[in-house]
């Protein structure tokens, strides 16, 4: 057996456009739902809902099905040692939250990496080299692992650049929600004054070809987002789609009867 590629980090690359959608319902019932969907990366975050280790293994598994989806684990912290048990657990594209310097940006690196160039623990067998049986794991996985850096405040905005430019991350994500909560626009992702503080320290990352990504629920914004050359978006999430399919429906019927 042979290290596979990362087919989310390989189209991390001006002109290639990634569709996400966010599950946070914890579930590998959820996850085998929308896996027939065809998206081409999801999160399965932990930051933001109940999942366990346990519950992210299960939806690794039922993802890993899939031809076209890619899975990304958000951890709920940059922790030396939850990075570890996902990475063993089979996870190899991290979202790491709340990342606000160049040295935290290094520390999450340095925790994907084996010694001499991080501290990730050394296990012979674990899920994520197929139990011992993966030949070439310790010398090509490195290559296949992916770390991208999520943007939260606008300290982080202040040092995007820095940040992105450290060696080992792939990409760096923008949260829309917390850096308008941050400015006093709290529940106000999409206002104007949020996107002119996010847009020019996006552009600049770009140029410095720097891959970037989002999470927006508003579809016509998230694809004038696209076009202005953000790589990787996630349009929905699992949960607020069942929310709003479950009200829009009951709302249909309430007014047919």
């Amino acid at each position: 057996m042979k290290v596979k590629p990362n087919q989310f980090k390989q189209q991390l690359a001006p002109g290639h456009s990634q569709i996400g959608l966010w599950c946070s319902l914890c579930n590998n019932v959820s996850a085998e739902i929308t896996r027939h969907c065809g998206y081409d990366w999801v999160v399965i975050d932990m930051e933001h809902s109940p999942n366990s280790l346990q519950s992210v293994i299960a939806q690794l598994q039922v993802f890993e099905a899939s031809p076209e989806t890619t899975t990304i684990v958000r951890p709920y912290w940059n922790d030396t040692v939850l990075v570890k048990r996902l990475l063993d657990s089979g996870a190899r594209t991290l979202l790491f939250p709340m990342i606000q310097s160049v040295e935290e940006a290094e520390a999450a690196v340095a925790a994907t990496r084996y010694p001499p160039k991080g501290v990730r623990g050394v296990s012979g067998s674990t899920r994520a080299n197929a139990f011992g049986r993966v030949q070439n794991y310790f010398s090509d996985n490195q290559d296949e692992l992916c770390v991208i850096v999520q943007l939260e405040t606008k300290e982080a905005l202040e040092n995007a650049v820095e940040i992105g430019s450290v060696d080992g991350v792939d990409g760096v994500f923008f949260g829309p929600a917390d850096i308008a909560a941050d400015i006093g626009h709290l529940g106000k992702p999409l206002c104007d004054e949020n996107w002119e503080v996010i847009m020019p320290v996006a552009k600049t990352l770009m140029e410095k070809g720097i891959p970037v990504g989002t999470l927006i629920l508003d579809n016509d914004f998230a694809a004038r987002l696209f076009k202005e050359g953000f790589n990787f978006i996630a349009c929905g999430a699992d949960a607020g789609l069942l929310a709003a399919s479950a009200d829009q429906l009951l709302k249909t019927m309430r007014s047919k009867v």
